[in-house]
C-alpha cells in the first residue's frame, strides 16, 4: 500500500465529499471484474469512492475489504467511514515503447 500525507488525505476527502460512490462491492466481494473497474477509475481520476453492500459484509469487515483493495492495487487508503471507503493512487505513466521513439 502506498503512503499518503494527511494534507493530501484532506484534499481527496474534500474533492469526493459531494460525490456518490462510483463502485459497489456486492455479495460476491472483490471479484476480478470489480478490481478491473477500480483500476480503470484510478487511472482516469486518481481517486475512487467505493460502497460495500451489507451482503458483502457477511464474511469480512469494511476495513478488511478496504485494506485488501488498496493493497492489491498499490493505492493509499484515505478513509473508511461506515460502508464507504476512499482510495487514492497517483496516475501511472504509460510505458514508453520503442516504436514511439523518433528515429535517430
Amino acid at each position: 500500500m502506498s503512503k499518503i500525507t494527511s494534507k493530501m488525505k484532506r484534499h481527496v476527502r474534500h474533492e469526493l465529499k459531494e460525490e456518490g460512490p462510483t463502485i459497489w462491492v456486492g455479495k460476491e466481494g472483490l471479484t476480478p471484474a470489480v478490481m478491473v473497474q477500480v483500476e480503470n477509475q484510478l487511472q482516469k481520476t486518481k481517486m475512487v469512492k467505493i460502497r460495500i453492500l451489507k451482503s458483502a459484509l457477511a464474511t469480512d469487515t469494511a476495513k478488511a475489504i478496504a485494506t485488501r483493495t488498496a493493497a492489491q492495487l498499490d493505492a493509499a487508503l484515505v478513509e473508511v467511514r461506515g460502508h464507504v471507503f476512499i482510495i487514492y493512487r497517483r496516475r501511472r505513466k504509460p510505458l514508453a515503447t520503442d516504436s514511439k521513439k523518433p528515429p535517430t
